[in-house]
C-alpha cells in the first residue's frame, strides 16, 4: 500500500497488487467499507492474471479522513489523480455501488480517459434516491432518517445496512467482520457521503460512456433496486445486464462463484 496525493492534498491510500501484468483492473468499493470488500474476488482475478488495483475512497479504510470533499465530483478527482500517477491506460474500471456512481461520474468529466471496459457492480446509478428518471430509488424521508440515525448511532446504522446488504443468510462471523470495515470508516466521511449519496444524480453521466459496460445486479437488491440496473442498460450503449437469481445488494458475496465466473468472463471478451 502506498499514498497518492489529490488536488485538495488528500491522501488516497492505493493498493497494486501484480504490478507486472499488462492486464489491469481498477476496483472501487462501496459505502461504507473499503478496498477490503473485494477480497473474494482477488484469487479469481489473479489466477487469471490481472493487475489489480484498489483504492480507499477518502474517509474510508486507510485514506485520508478529511473534513470536506465527499461529493461524487470530488471522488472521481481522487479516482483521476490515481489514475495519472499511475499512468494507466487500456485499463477496466469496476465501481461497485456508489462506486459506480463514481465510475459514471468519471466517464462524463474525465472522458474516461484510459478506460477500455466499464463493471458497474450494484450501482447507486442513475440516482440513490427516487427521482424523475428513477422511480425507484429510496425514498428521500427514509435516507433522512437513516442520515439522523447514523449522527446519533452510527454503529446500528451500519448494522441496519449489514442486514439488507445480503440476500442469503451468512455466517456471524462474516456479518462482524463487514460491521468491522464500516465501523473503521470516518464519521464524517461516511455520513457526508450519504447524504451527497441521497443527493446526486448520475442520469447524464450515462451518455457519455462510450466503452464496453458490464451491468451486474443481483435481482433481489433491496437498497439499489434491479429496476435501476435495467435503466442503465438502456441508457449506455454497447452494455450488457447480467442478472443474479438470488443475490441481493452484495452480489460479489451472495453469488460469489457465479459472480467471479461472469466477471472473469466479461473481461476476457473482445
Amino acid at each position: 500500500m502506498h499514498y497518492i496525493t489529490s488536488n485538495d492534498n488528500a491522501k488516497i491510500a492505493v493498493y497494486d497488487i501484480n504490478t507486472q501484468s499488462p492486464k489491469v483492473i481498477f476496483l472501487i468499493h462501496g459505502w461504507p467499507l473499503s478496498h477490503r470488500m473485494f477480497e473474494y474476488q482477488l484469487p479469481s482475478l489473479l489466477a487469471n492474471g490481472y493487475r489489480i488495483i484498489m483504492i480507499d475512497l477518502r474517509g474510508f479504510g486507510k485514506s485520508d479522513f478529511t473534513y470536506y470533499g465527499y461529493n461524487i465530483d470530488q471522488f472521481a478527482t481522487d479516482l483521476s489523480y490515481v489514475i495519472r500517477a499511475l499512468k494507466l491506460d487500456n485499463f477496466t474500471l469496476l465501481g461497485f455501488s456508489v462506486g459506480g456512481a463514481i465510475a459514471t461520474r468519471y466517464m462524463n468529466i474525465y472522458k474516461g480517459i484510459g478506460v477500455n471496459k466499464l463493471c458497474l457492480v450494484s450501482a447507486a446509478v442513475p440516482s440513490y434516491s427516487k427521482t424523475l428518471t428513477n422511480p425507484y430509488g429510496q425514498n428521500i424521508e427514509d435516507t433522512d432518517n437513516l442520515i439522523k440515525l447514523g449522527y446519533n448511532d452510527r454503529t446500528a446504522l451500519n448494522e441496519y445496512f449489514g442486514n439488507l446488504f445480503f440476500y442469503n443468510k451468512s455466517s456471524k462471523s462474516f456479518i462482524n467482520y463487514i460491521q468491522n470495515i464500516s465501523d473503521f470508516s470516518s464519521s464524517i466521511g461516511q455520513m457526508q457521503t450519504l447524504i451527497s449519496l441521497r443527493n446526486e444524480n448520475c442520469f447524464n453521466d450515462l451518455k457519455h460512456i462510450n466503452v464496453k459496460t458490464g451491468i451486474f445486479h443481483g435481482k433481489e437488491d433491496k437498497i439499489c433496486s434491479f429496476e435501476m440496473a435495467k435503466i442503465v442498460k438502456a441508457n449506455i450503449y454497447n452494455s450488457k445486464l447480467f442478472p443474479f437469481e438470488n443475490a441481493g445488494h452484495g452480489v460479489f458475496y451472495d453469488s460469489k462463484d457465479l459472480f467471479n465466473d461472469t466477471l472473469i468472463q466479461f473481461l476476457n471478451e473482445i
